[in-house]
C-alpha cells in the first residue's frame, strides 16, 4: 500500500473506514500537505486503522504522536500499525485518553464528515482548539460533502483557515491557532 511516499503494509480490517485501499482522500492529504514537524506533538485525529499516524510517524521519528479514533478496533489496528513501523512509543487511544494539557504542534485528519454537521463541528472545536501557538491542522475534506461551507465555519469561528490545493473534488484546508 502507498502511504504518502513510503510502500508499506497495514493491517486493516471491516468496520474501519476504508478497508481495502487507501482512500483518495487521505493519500492526497498525505501527498500534497506539508511534511510534519520534527517536534512537538502531532494529531491524526480520526485515525482508523492509523495510514496517516503511519506516515507521520514514519517522516517525523522522534516527534511524539497521538493517534485518536471513536473505534476501538481502529484503535487497536492502529496500534499494531504503528508498532510494526517502529513508533511503540505513540500513542493510539480514545480521545477521552489523551490529557487535557498536550498541544498539538500539527493535526493530520481526514475528519468522518458523515458523523454530521453538529458533531463535526463540536469534534472540530474540541481538537482545534489544542493546537499549540504556532501549530497547523491539515484537513481533507470533498467539495460536494461540505469542504467550503466548512472552511467559512472554521474562518467565523477564529480558526484562520485557507485551501492550501484542490483535485479531483477534494481540498485540503490549513487552519491555525484560534484567534
Amino acid at each position: 500500500m502507498r502511504v504518502g511516499d513510503l510502500d508499506t503494509e497495514l493491517a486493516t480490517d471491516r468496520g474501519v473506514f476504508s478497508p481495502s485501499e487507501l482512500d483518495f482522500g487521505t493519500r492526497y492529504l498525505l501527498g500534497a500537505a506539508p511534511r510534519p514537524p520534527q517536534d512537538g506533538p502531532m494529531l491524526d485525529l480520526g485515525c482508523g486503522y492509523g495510514p496517516i499516524a503511519v506516515a507521520l510517524g514514519l517522516w517525523s521519528p522522534q516527534a511524539p504522536l497521538w493517534a485518536v479514533d471513536v473505534n476501538p478496533r481502529a484503535v487497536q489496528l492502529c496500534r499494531a500499525n504503528l508498532d510494526r513501523h517502529g513508533r511503540p512509543d505513540a500513542k493510539a487511544c480514545q480521545p477521552d485518553e489523551v490529557p487535557s494539557e498536550v498541544r498539538f504542534a500539527a493535526i493530520y485528519s481526514n475528519p468522518p464528515i458523515r458523523i454530521g454537521k453538529v458533531a463535526l463541528h463540536e469534534m472540530l472545536a474540541q481538537w482545534l482548539g489544542r493546537l499549540a501557538d504556532e501549530g497547523q491542522a491539515y484537513l481533507v475534506v470533498n467539495k460536494n460533502l461540505g469542504a467550503d461551507s466548512l472552511t467559512r465555519w472554521l474562518n467565523r469561528q477564529g480558526w484562520p483557515t485557507a485551501r492550501l490545493s484542490s483535485r479531483r473534488g477534494y481540498r485540503i484546508l490549513k487552519v491555525g491557532p484560534h484567534h
